[in-house]
């Protein structure tokens, strides 16, 4: 197999097939040569837009005055996290890049950080917007700029924890003059590695972040239900459109996780079920990853005041300047309106 035609999976997964032929698990031939180094471009431009614009926005106009501005600040960072290694995982994978240490730690660990916090993130703001629709007069001393710090200590804490093994393990292999990014553990705790930073990860989606994300979003939709709002069916779109990407994107790759955990655990053996499910990795970490260009608009974009704000600094480039000049009364309500609560 050629090492130098993989992009993202090496990165996580490092198994070792043992059979008295080699299995041929590379990927390339079913996606078509460049596709994936080609979407991973793309994911990476869109997602640096996006988040881009929104840290943008947040640092130089809203001042990040609540729990939500805190969150998208932070859930914006850990997008570009993961958005920043795709560049490095394109390079490593043509036949003239030669890893280096340092490069390869920091994809592994940006990637592992990316994942967990942005995770963690969203399900901040899912409690955040549940706290906000189904308890909006008691919890508003809880959806304060003092929690929202505390809170995203403890995510940052955690999510370098789950990565440490990444950074401190993660180094350049040289097979037969090909060298690749893997994790070289030490052989008597190898197996013990890759089960923890695969029940890491399931856990993280099946155990916290999807039942975090069903409950609120599915008690704000009850709220909704009974309201007579002009706007509520506009918002019951978007707690649909929410649920269902998160789990489009996040569920597929958990459940391929979960998989080749049963094969490190030598449940299964067979070379043409471990190469289909090679397959089924890279494709659905690719769907994964992008989330990084979705969150931003439908936890940021999608926020009339969030909107505003953008306007309002946009208003202040010369090019739009030229083109659209904010009413007084939109001035007024810019200045005056800080959080961001989407629905």
């Amino acid at each position: 197999m050629n090492d130098t035609q993989n992009t993202t999976a090496e990165y996580n997964f490092d198994y070792n097939y043992d059979n008295s032929s080699p299995c041929s698990i590379d990927a390339t031939p079913a996606l078509g040569p460049g596709f994936l180094s080609a979407l991973l471009l793309t994911v990476f431009f869109l997602s640096l837009t996006g988040n881009g614009v929104v840290l943008w926005v947040l640092v130089r106009f809203i001042k990040l005055k609540s729990l939500t501005d805190v969150c998208l600040l932070n859930l914006a960072i850990s997008d570009l996290l993961v958005a920043l290694s795709l560049p490095l995982w394109v390079y490593r994978a043509t036949e003239q890049a030669l890893p280096t240490v340092g490069l390869c730690k920091f994809i592994a660990g940006a990637y592992q950080m990316g994942l967990y916090s942005g995770l963690l993130f969203v399900c901040l703001m899912s409690a955040d917007r549940y706290l906000a629709i189904v308890h909006a007069m008691a919890a508003s001393r809880a959806r304060t700029l003092r929690y929202g710090v505390v809170a995203s200590a403890a995510v940052w804490t955690i999510s370098t924890l789950g990565a440490l093994p990444e950074f401190i393990f993660t180094g350049v292999f040289d097979e037969d003059g090909t060298l690749s990014c893997q994790q070289l553990y030490p052989p008597e705790w190898e197996k013990g590695f890759k089960l923890f930073r695969n029940f890491g990860e399931n856990a993280m989606v099946f155990f916290i972040s999807l039942p975090i994300v069903l409950f609120c979003y599915s008690r704000i939709l009850a709220v909704l239900l009974r309201s007579r709002n002009s706007n509520r069916h506009r918002a019951m779109r978007l707690v649909f459109a929410i649920v269902g990407l998160f789990m489009l994107s996040w569920v597929p790759y958990s459940a391929v996780v979960f998989l080749f955990t049963l094969q490190e655990l030598d449940i299964w053996n067979e070379c043409e079920i471990y190469a289909k499910t090679y397959l089924a990795l890279k494709v659905t970490e690719t769907i994964a990853l992008v989330h990084c260009c979705v969150n931003p608009i439908i936890y940021a974009f999608v926020g009339e005041k969030f909107r505003k704000h953008l306007g309002h600094l946009l208003s202040r480039t010369p090019f739009c300047t030229r083109h659209w000049q904010p009413s007084a009364i939109h001035r007024k309500s810019s200045e005056n309106e800080t959080s961001n609560t989407n629905l």
